[in-house]
């Protein structure tokens, strides 16, 4: 009896031979352009209220432009490669980017940090997916299939 075909848009060559990608998660360009906003406004926050402590709240408007230029570079800078972030999520285990491999038994935790996923290993490895466009259905998603594994051993 021959293996079954795999469907070509859910290989990976990390794969094991038995293996079976459940589901893929990219980071969302929305999301992500999110919370670059969010960290500029916080940014421009804290640049003005230290301008002002420091007794200098003329400069406050130089600050605000300041840090938005700072936090748009980077946004633009990094776009590409934070978009194109993938994350497969394995009968078995979760792949990531740059050759990231975390097996469902070594998860301690996964829980939610702003739009990302934060996972946990048993070995104090921690991991995030980033800018996760639904991060409570990706834990869900996660757990669930964790769930199933163990169940699966017993």
């Amino acid at each position: 009896m021959s293996a079954p075909a795999r469907d070509p848009h859910l290989t990976d060559p990390r794969l094991l031979d038995d293996e079976t990608v459940l589901v893929r998660w990219r980071s969302s360009r929305a999301t992500y352009w999110r919370d670059h906003a969010a960290m500029g406004a916080i940014g421009i926050v804290g640049a003005m209220v230290v301008l002002f402590l420091l007794g200098k709240p003329d400069q406050a408007p130089v600050g605000a432009i300041g840090v938005m230029l700072g936090i748009g570079v980077r946004a633009v800078y990094l776009a590409s490669e934070q978009l194109s972030a993938e994350w497969l999520l394995t009968d078995r285990r979760l792949l990531g980017p740059q050759g990231r491999i975390v097996p469902l038994r070594d998860l301690a935790a996964v829980r939610p940090v702003l739009s990302d996923v934060q996972l946990v290993t048993t070995g104090g490895d921690k991991h995030l997916m980033k800018h996760m466009a639904d991060r409570n259905a990706v834990i869900a998603r996660i757990e669930a299939q964790r769930s199933k594994r163990k169940k699966a051993k017993r």
